[in-house]
């Protein structure tokens, strides 16, 4: 269960905008006594790493709760905890919506910063994040490389394609233009995964195949992606799939002068993964070797598309549990 800090003079954003007071929904696992890892989680993630990761983090886990010390935040703009345009804007009694300010991924990092302070941890052993979760990690270890140990990026990038934001352009689209978050996340969906994890799980199977043709829902296939959009309605709120999917557009944090890192890194992208694909780790392994990182990257082999760092897929987790506790045993 996530617990709320309160900061009362909140935080001043990188556009010079100030969000006050600024409450944090966090949960924290295993004890304090032990290495601190943080968790960052992804597009429509929340606190609750143990819940949603529960494959990743747990006892006996790769991110082991029984050895480890884990700490995760709702996103600044989020809709679990955090505060975010579902929140009461205090300036007019009201929601803030729209009005809420523009973010970017600096003012997420911020506000993970600033909830370690005031837990009184000044280093992290590692931080780990998958998508969205793996650039906050990526944006906080060139600009706090101090602060972090060791950072792990699974399916991650360090700046969005013309496609993935053309992507991300329909879904905001159709939330704005049409208050239709079903057809967004229906259409998000279908990136995580891919064509060899549709066809596992569906194929071509309909649930009707005696009733003939038909406009209404038939393939499995469609389904699917009607429960996911019921699902997802009834728990995430459309301006914060607005505003963190735009924070993921304008991330490019190597078009910046950036100083060489002392955080020690893991790549992870897997090979059917289409959105975020080996590509983009190559990418971001490049530009951190040119300026002197010590960088690990590895492809891995799954049929689960994006959505394979949230699968239990061996060699993937094996990687991260080596990497995690390559320098942890003596602290233990």
């Amino acid at each position: 269960m996530a617990e709320t800090l309160v900061l009362p003079d909140g935080i001043t954003l990188e556009s010079g905008a100030r969000i006050a007071p600024l409450e944090i929904a966090y949960c924290t696992y295993g004890s304090p006594e032990h290495p601190a890892v943080y968790i960052c989680h992804a597009l429509t993630g929340d606190a609750e790493a143990a819940v949603w990761w529960d494959q990743l983090v747990g006892p006996g886990r790769p991110v082991d709760t029984d050895r480890f010390h884990v700490i995760c935040a709702n996103l600044l703009g989020g809709c679990k905890g955090t505060t975010g345009p579902g929140s009461i804007n205090p300036a007019t009694g009201e929601r803030y919506g729209l009005d809420f300010p523009l973010l970017t991924m600096r003012d997420l990092v911020e506000t993970h910063r600033a909830l370690l302070r005031e837990l009184g941890i000044e280093r992290l052993h590692a931080a780990v994040g998958g998508s969205l979760g793996g650039m906050q990690i990526l944006q906080w270890a060139l600009d706090h490389p101090e602060e972090i140990g060791r950072a792990v990026l699974v399916c991650t990038t360090a700046r969005l394609t013309a496609q993935n934001i053309a992507f991300s352009k329909v879904a905001r689209h159709a939330i704005l233009e049409h208050d239709a978050m079903d057809v967004a996340r229906m259409m998000a969906h279908i990136t995580y995964v891919s064509d060899e994890a549709l066809r596992r799980k569906f194929d071509r199977a309909r649930r009707r195949p005696e009733a003939g043709m038909t406009l209404r829902t038939d393939f499995e296939v469609e389904h699917y992606l009607d429960h996911q959009a019921e699902v997802f309605l009834a728990r995430f709120d459309p301006h914060t799939y607005l505003y963190l999917s735009r924070v993921m557009d304008y991330f490019e944090p190597f078009a910046e002068p950036v100083t060489a890192p002392s955080t020690r890194f893991l790549l992870v992208s897997f090979d059917s993964d289409w959105r975020f694909g080996t590509e983009h780790s190559v990418f971001i392994e490049q530009q951190l070797l040119e300026r002197g990182a010590d960088v690990v990257r590895h492809e891995v082999a799954s049929p689960w598309g994006h959505d394979s760092f949230l699968m239990n897929v061996p060699e993937y987790h094996e990687l991260v549990r080596g990497f995690l506790y390559q320098e942890a045993a003596h602290a233990l």
